[in-house]
């Protein structure tokens, strides 16, 4: 139990620093992968009207969205 818990502060401690440091940066410099751009295209081209800036549940619900 005692190597589980420290295993876990450990792994919160990381995941703590992550989000610090990608909360940090602007979103539209932000980079991830090397292939962000493509991911953003392919996403685009699937949902090309879906607003991300705010997403409403009721709405990907709905029946156009399905």
């Amino acid at each position: 139990p005692r190597v589980e818990l420290a295993w876990a502060m450990k792994a919160h401690q990381h995941a703590q620093v992550y989000f610090n440091l990608i909360s940090s940066v602007d979103p539209k410099f932000l980079k991830l992968t090397k292939v962000d751009e493509r991911i953003y295209e392919e996403f685009r081209k699937t949902f090309r009207d879906l607003r991300v800036d705010v997403l409403d549940p009721e709405e990907l619900k709905s029946e156009a969205a399905k």
